[in-house]
């Protein structure tokens, strides 16, 4: 497929971009929250918004009442989130939960909550300093008519707001997946606030129990979905970060038009020309990454899965550079917090560890390509 949006695309973008410019800027959503110690981190109120557009049952198929788009249109909006660093569920929530539910009898239970922006859902997999699925430890041990869940999570976004937790633990030597709602007697939540002000928890799993019909697909046989879950968080991260990049950079080289040194606006030196056009195609690079990835995704391609670590590992790299050479060539009031520059580079260290960072990424290429 070619690497363009098609005119529906341009639409949903338009849309989104619109709406997060002005109800999920920084000053209306980001600095708001964070200033206020809201506990959640986010507006509900843009929440619900972004339900009444439809966006949040864009991956929701029509006949469950979503508008049954794809992962293209879900990383649209996700673009347009890091583009404003606005706070919000939707990744976690409209994308990898859905992703996890959908075909499975929870898609009754939870969807209607998702679409009416009512609902908040959480992914638990990492439970170490970094993203390592494949080394999940938590237990989940049969229990009557159903499991006692018994571990620990970390690095949980969403997960002190979460209404849902969508659990990944071992039962019976393979990894199976939980939905597991707050009240569950046993769980204990921590929040925790994140670098760039977001809301992530701590979660401690004193011998929850559920019944079998919280498993979500097959007991033991929970990889492959796992798998597709983390995929579809993945590339939406990365569509997130090519956002964040992009808005990295054109704040940059709006100062750059602004700041003189030497009597000269220092757009005008050669060095930062050269430093702006490599950051430019930089981004483009991953922009294109991305919506491939994106694209192989609602193709159903075997291919997908390695395109989705090169989406996540290239725009990982990217933000960090966009954010590195802003706070750079901004100077010192680039560390200040009255800058909105400092703000992306705390995103974009909470964005990279998400779902696996460049290293993580290319490692697990290098392992699919036999290296």
């Amino acid at each position: 497929m070619p690497l363009y949006l098609t005119d529906d695309q341009v639409m949903l973008r338009d849309t989104a971009r619109q709406l997060m410019a002005d109800e999920g800027s920084i000053a209306s959503q980001l600095r708001k929250y964070r200033d206020m110690g809201c506990k959640d981190g986010f507006g509900h109120a843009l929440w619900k918004q972004l339900a009444e557009l439809g966006f949040t049952g864009i991956l929701i198929g029509e006949e469950q009442g979503g508008l049954g788009l794809g992962h293209v249109e879900a990383g649209i909006v996700m673009e347009e989130i890091g583009r404003n660093l606005t706070p919000s569920p939707f990744l976690v929530t409209a994308v990898a939960a859905v992703e996890a539910l959908k075909g499975t009898p929870h898609a009754k239970r939870w969807f209607p909550g998702i679409l009416a922006g009512d609902t908040v859902a959480a992914l638990a997999v990492d439970e170490g300093p970094k993203h390592r699925p494949e080394a999940i430890e938590m237990r989940a041990e049969r229990s009557g008519n159903g499991f006692r869940l018994t571990g620990r999570k970390q690095f949980v976004v969403q997960g002190a707001s979460a209404d849902l937790i969508v659990v990944a633990a071992l039962a019976e030597e393979g990894v199976t997946l939980f939905a597991v709602e707050k009240e569950a007697g046993g769980l204990e939540v921590e929040g925790v606030r994140l670098a760039d002000s977001s809301i992530g928890a701590r979660l401690d799993f004193q011998g929850v129990e559920v019944d079998s019909d919280a498993v979500i697909g097959e007991v033991g046989g929970g990889s492959e979905l796992l798998g597709r879950v983390l995929n579809a968080g993945r590339a939406g991260a990365a569509s997130e970060m090519v956002g964040l990049g992009s808005a990295a950079m054109a704040m940059t080289v709006d100062y750059l038009k602004q700041r003189k040194q030497f009597g000269r606006l220092i757009g005008e030196f050669q060095a930062l020309q050269h430093r702006s056009a490599h950051l430019y195609s930089e981004l483009e690079i991953a922009r294109s990454a991305a919506l491939k990835a994106q694209q192989l995704l609602d193709e159903g391609s075997p291919e997908a899965e390695a395109m989705v670590s090169v989406a996540k590992a290239k725009a990982g790299r990217t933000s960090a550079l966009a954010v590195q050479e802003g706070v750079q060539m901004h100077g010192g009031i680039g560390m200040t917090d009255e800058y909105d520059i400092g703000l992306y580079m705390k995103r974009d260290r909470v964005l990279n560890e998400l779902f696996g960072d460049p290293a993580y990424h290319a490692d697990k290429l290098a392992r699919m390509k036999g290296y």
